[in-house]
């Protein structure tokens, strides 16, 4: 027994799938109820080999192969967690082993179901076990939408081999999943597709009798345009070719007055030449002594070359013009772009900077977020090399609140341009790094008596503020008088760097150093 949704005819195997495409007739409302499916649906690979890209998962003696073929014995398959962003085939892998031997499928989405249904679940599947021998492999999409008391339901099923649990998720599942459900899981982390694996999906989807079906040929620049805009979703550039064919199907039938074998039927889905006994463009047939029993052989190759629609470019274009952006706002893609943007401005990668801050943008990043990490930026990475930074991503964070997006991107790329450019000095981050350590392990002595408070009544008494010299009336307006507590006298914190302004206050800094602590005592001191 199977809850699973996947469940369904294959089209491959069903009568509607084997009777004649060219023509009206009776199976012609057939095909149009299976072309109601979307093409990503009705292009999902039936086993494992047909699968793109995850080759390093889909190994002879693989876990996913163990799970589809059943394997018996001691080394049972394991359960295990799908991990990969969207498009890369989480599901399809779970649809795959859904038609495995020997094993009943459930299906059941963290959206959705609750603990409720997995209790039922675990209960029919020990029942299955026992009564009737049969493993059961439950699929549980969007896993980390469980809480942790949804996800504790799962741990006796999985533990004592009720279920075989395959569970998909789009984020690092050592954040958001349990770490007990992690231990008894494997952990399988599925890659982005690559271009190649793209442009085999699209060239498989144009031709399969499950797809297109060859009622359209793919541009090369339209290909191009729709690898360009896929991001390495697989589910993206089906939909985006289902669109663009949809585009070209429906230009043709307006060129032809809906007449000609372009003219696309009510659901999308092309009806063939032939109809009404007529020609392609409602030219007279050939006479009988032209149309004999070879030319009917040949009658589909020869028939659809002239009357196959091309998808251009412009046809892509007009369905997709944007571009799939990965990116989750609390998940991986956060920090990973938002790490990356800050070490392509440390690292003076100013091009690398500005498409980072580009992807933000376009995921819709809160530029709040952005400016704010260009304030931390500008000092932590920039500082006294150039102390003008800061003024200018303090302004761009003011000028993004004042102006609003998407006019804000302005201040924030010339701000990211500024700090990606500029001379590059951590000292200042360093130096109080270094000095809050030495609070942390107890180097925090007395405050000396001559800088302390003076100003309420019986602080003189105390000896607060006497010998206190005021720099201003010291030459050079630099007293030469102890400031830090006892045990810190002589200790360096900052260190300026030979970069860009710092340089100029290296030599400051030692000239300062020797007048406060006076001659001798200059920097280089630890005590």
């Amino acid at each position: 027994m199977s809850d699973s949704l996947f469940d369904i005819p294959d089209p491959q195997d069903s009568r509607a799938a084997r009777a004649p495409q060219d023509g009206p007739g009776p199976n012609a409302a057939v095909r149009r109820g299976r072309s109601r499916a979307p093409l990503a649906v009705r292009m999902r690979p039936r086993t494992l080999d047909e699968v793109v890209g995850q080759k390093h998962l889909l190994r002879t003696g693989s876990p996913l192969r163990a799970l589809v073929n059943g394997r018996p014995g001691p080394a049972a398959p394991s359960s295990v967690i799908l991990w990969g962003p969207p498009g890369t085939g989480k599901t399809t892998i779970a649809q795959v082993i859904a038609r495995g031997h020997g094993t009943s499928f459930v299906e059941l989405s963290a959206v959705t179901a609750g603990v409720k249904d997995v209790r039922r679940v675990m209960d029919e599947a020990l029942t299955a076990r026992d009564l009737h021998g049969r493993t059961t492999v439950l699929f549980l999409d969007e896993i980390h939408r469980f809480t942790k008391a949804q996800q504790d339901a799962l741990l006796p099923g999985v533990e004592n081999g009720w279920v075989v649990l395959v569970a998909a998720t789009t984020e690092n599942p050592s954040f958001s999943v349990i770490s007990p459900l992690l231990s008894r899981s494997l952990m399988l982390t599925l890659q982005p597709l690559t271009r190649h694996d793209i442009a085999e999906l699209l060239d498989r989807a144009v031709t399969d009798p499950r797809g297109l079906a060859g009622a359209v040929v793919l541009a090369p620049e339209a290909r191009e345009h729709l690898l360009d805009v896929a991001g390495g979703d697989a589910r993206k550039a089906l939909t985006s070719l289902e669109a663009a064919a949809g585009v070209a199907l429906s230009h043709a039938a307006d060129d032809a007055g809906g007449q000609g074998p372009a003219a696309a039927s009510p659901t999308g889905e092309p009806e063939a030449p032939g109809d009404a006994g007529g020609a392609p463009g409602g030219t007279a047939e050939p006479s009988s002594g032209t149309a004999g029993a070879p030319e009917a052989g040949a009658a589909r190759p020869r028939a659809q070359d002239p009357g196959t629609v091309t998808v251009t470019l412009e046809h892509a274009e007009e369905a997709v013009n944007r571009a799939a952006v990965r990116y989750d706002k609390q998940g991986d893609q956060h920090y990973d772009v938002v790490s990356a943007f800050i070490k392509s401005i440390r690292g003076s990668d100013v091009d690398a900077a500005m498409h980072y801050l580009a992807r933000m943008i376009e995921a819709g990043e809160d530029p709040r977020f952005i400016a704010r990490r260009l304030v931390i930026s500008a000092s932590e990475d920039i500082g006294m090399a150039d102390p003008t930074a800061l003024q200018s991503a303090v302004a761009a964070a003011q000028a993004v609140q004042l102006i609003g997006m998407p006019e804000g991107r302005l201040p924030l790329a010339q701000a990211v341009a500024h700090l990606a450019t500029a001379p590059k000095s951590n000292a200042a981050y360093l130096a109080v790094d270094a000095a809050i350590a030495d609070v942390r392990a107890g180097r925090a002595g007395p405050v000396p008596p001559h800088l302390r408070d003076a100003h309420y009544p019986g602080a003189g008494q105390l000896g607060h503020g006497r010998g206190y010299v005021y720099a201003h009336d010291a030459p050079n307006a630099v007293a030469a008088q102890q400031y830090p507590p006892d045990e810190l006298v002589g200790r360096d914190y900052y260190e300026p760097t030979p970069y860009g302004h710092e340089k100029q206050v290296s030599r400051r800094v030692e000239i300062l150093r020797e007048m406060v602590r006076g001659p001798g005592h200059g920097s280089g001191r630890d005590e």
